[in-house]
């Protein structure tokens, strides 16, 4: 059985890629393993190897000394398409008594798509005997789908809201919630309402699920054109998705709020990051992170590193590392000795560009008696401001993550907009798209409403898209947006 007495053994020494720079720390940034294939979830093992989901169904173990990986386990169940396949995966951190592995992954049987929640029992370098814990109705997007054991060891699983979005209010549903269970899949029975496995509601699509030392949960997820968001989980909670994205910023949202008692995140962000993989660090290995969350993110493919008070109830400082280093970043976990693991998410099927043949990628982050390499890297704190003047950067900010930086779009998911002919036609129909969104039939993917921008904003944005990329249509007005609210 795994998770005993680990075999010791001289540590490898890794070459270092990069060095950032903290107040008084200075840390390495080292390769792992590379040419993975989406590792959508990375944990440290009771081996201390790195265990690792990949998108498609394999688990597998890094040893992260030399980089040399093991599959253990191929689910061929396991349906991959988008943002679908084989997602969460948690250890029991009591392995002596419960030497189980909670994975969950999407399956399809003919037109209806589900979310599957298995435990499986370790037995050497082998997964057996899984036991089905929880099928729950699933998507082609919106899954949730990351894991997590309490203090008290229960089982806390993030789903989404499956893109139907009155999921996350509606009582009968276990989509858009955080589901409470017991390791043998039954409901426990000091679960907020009797039967019932919600624990929380009122989510889109949760990415990262996370205890700290002292037992406080938190999520991050992904919001739709605004509002990405860090939540604080308390027990029986309405985090207000649908009806409410974010804080509770408009006179709807605050009504709403003030009626069913929603409760706000402690950060959130516009213009959006994508937050995905999210973990406490709690070491003395890097003093300046301690006490802090720990979250990858895609589209803004950056590390966070959000400063917690004493108590964990609040963000003091959110500090950006690694931004358009490694492309978009999925996982994050830490060792026992407090060294970081990132996995990069370059493979997946909304690249910004194409995947360097070293991707997928899982980088070690580690503390360091002096600058070894070439290039070293600061972090820089967070800013809401965006930049009106800096047209580039606007439409990268808001719209680059699905269209493209050159306007090319991602085939069968998001048209391009060089030669489109909804950016080249009538000025009215772009804008009513621009500030009312779109949903086209039988897509997954859907062009959120914008009209959140100021009138100044989307029309620096929508006059970029009609004349860059060999597009040579005329600029839209302020007004003209103005006019069509």
């Amino acid at each position: 059985m795994l998770g005993c007495s680990p075999r010791k053994r001289k540590e490898a020494i890794l070459p270092v890629e990069q060095n950032i720079q903290l107040d008084k720390s200075i840390l390495d940034i080292s390769v792992v393993a590379k040419g993975l294939n989406v590792p959508w979830e990375i944990t440290w093992g009771p081996d201390d190897k790195i265990w690792m989901t990949e998108q498609h169904g394999e688990i597998s173990k890094i040893d992260p000394e030399t980089g040399d990986k093991k599959r253990i386990l191929e689910i061929k169940e396991v349906w991959k398409d988008r943002t679908t396949g084989l997602l969460g995966m948690v250890i029991h951190p009591n392995i002596k008594e419960y030497p189980y592995v909670f994975v969950d992954y999407t399956i399809k049987n003919d037109k209806n798509i589900f979310s599957k929640l298995v435990r499986y029992t370790i037995q050497r370098d082998s997964l057996i005997s899984p036991k089905t814990l929880l099928v729950i109705p699933g998507s082609s997007g919106h899954n949730g789908s990351r894991l997590a054991i309490s203090p008290n060891g229960k089982l806390l699983w993030a789903t989404g809201d499956a893109q139907k979005f009155q999921n996350a209010q509606n009582e009968k549903s276990l989509n858009g919630k955080i589901l409470r269970l017991n390791i043998d899949g039954t409901v426990p029975e000091n679960n907020p309402v009797k039967g019932s496995y919600v624990w929380a509601k009122g989510f889109r699509n949760m990415q990262g699920l996370t205890f700290s030392k002292n037992g406080l949960l938190y999520t991050s997820e992904h919001g739709d054109a605004l509002e990405d968001e860090v939540n604080l989980i308390t027990r029986e909670g309405n985090y207000g998705w649908p009806n409410i994205e974010g804080v509770h910023d408009t006179e709807d949202e605050k009504k709403y709020a003030e009626k069913y008692n929603t409760i706000e995140p402690l950060l959130s962000w516009t213009p959006t990051i994508a937050p995905s993989g999210l973990t406490y660090y709690g070491s003395d290995n890097i003093p300046e992170w301690k006490n802090s969350l720990l979250l990858a993110t895609l589209k803004a493919r950056s590390l966070r590193v959000l400063k917690l008070n004493d108590d964990g109830t609040k963000i003091l400082s959110d500090n950006i590392f690694l931004e358009n280093e490694y492309g978009r970043l999925r996982g994050v976990c830490v060792s026992p000795k407090g060294d970081i693991y990132v996995s990069t998410s370059n493979k997946d099927w909304n690249p910004y560009s194409k995947p360097l043949e070293s991707d997928d990628r899982i980088l070690k982050i580690s503390r360091a008696n002096k600058i070894s390499s070439a290039k070293v890297l600061k972090g820089k704190v967070a800013s809401e401001n965006t930049n009106i003047d800096n047209i580039d950067q606007l439409y990268s900010i808001y719209c680059g993550s699905c269209h493209k930086d050159d306007g090319s779009g991602v085939e069968g998911s998001f048209p391009a907009l060089k030669g489109s002919s909804i950016v080249l036609g009538d000025k009215g129909n772009l804008i009513k798209v621009f500030l009312k969104g779109k949903k086209t039939e039988n897509k997954p993917e859907q062009m959120p409403a914008f009209k959140f921008l100021s009138d100044e904003e989307g029309a620096a944005i929508l006059t970029y898209i009609r004349t860059n990329w060999g597009n040579s249509a005329g600029a839209i007005q302020a007004s003209e947006i103005k006019k069509m609210r």
